[in-house]
């Protein structure tokens, strides 16, 4: 081998050391949209189920607790007398209350114990059989004035 070839060769050998790949860092693949999507949407499906179950649980919850009062509490009728206030009448037990609510303030009004004040269905059909006519049932509007005294 005379000089050119071996510098022939050698430049070769040079080529052939440059164009083979030394050990590259393999790319890693970008991670997958749609993996990611998918574990987003379980989560919020997941979340979505548990606040639906907790709304259930506290509706069933509040079903259970009302029934178990000794006292038997029922709104019977409310008149607006203002903007914001207004007079109910509560029955508690046997009695009936009538209440004034307005904004920051519950008041009793007056309380009917009596079992004449309790029906006063009963006592129309009572004045009616002796007067022989058909009393009407007074409104409650005419009850509230007449606890009222006006």
């Amino acid at each position: 081998m005379n000089a050119t070839d071996r510098g022939c060769a050698a430049r070769r050998a040079l080529y052939a050391v440059s164009a083979t790949p030394f050990a590259a860092p393999m790319q890693q693949a970008a991670p997958g949209t749609t993996g990611g999507l998918l574990r987003v949407v379980v989560a919020l499906i997941v979340v979505l189920a548990a606040v639906l179950v907790a709304a259930w649980l506290a509706r069933r919850m509040r079903a259970f607790s009302g029934g178990g009062g000794s006292a038997n509490l029922e709104m019977l009728a409310q008149l607006p007398l203002g903007t914001r206030e207004r007079a109910v009448l509560v029955r508690v037990g046997d009695c009936q209350v009538l209440i004034g609510v307005a904004p920051g303030s519950v008041r009793t009004l007056h309380v009917l114990q009596r079992a004449a004040d309790l029906e006063p269905s009963a006592r129309a059909r009572s004045d009616s059989a002796q007067s022989g006519e058909g009393a009407a049932r007074p409104s409650f509007k005419a009850l509230l004035l007449r606890s009222l005294g006006k």
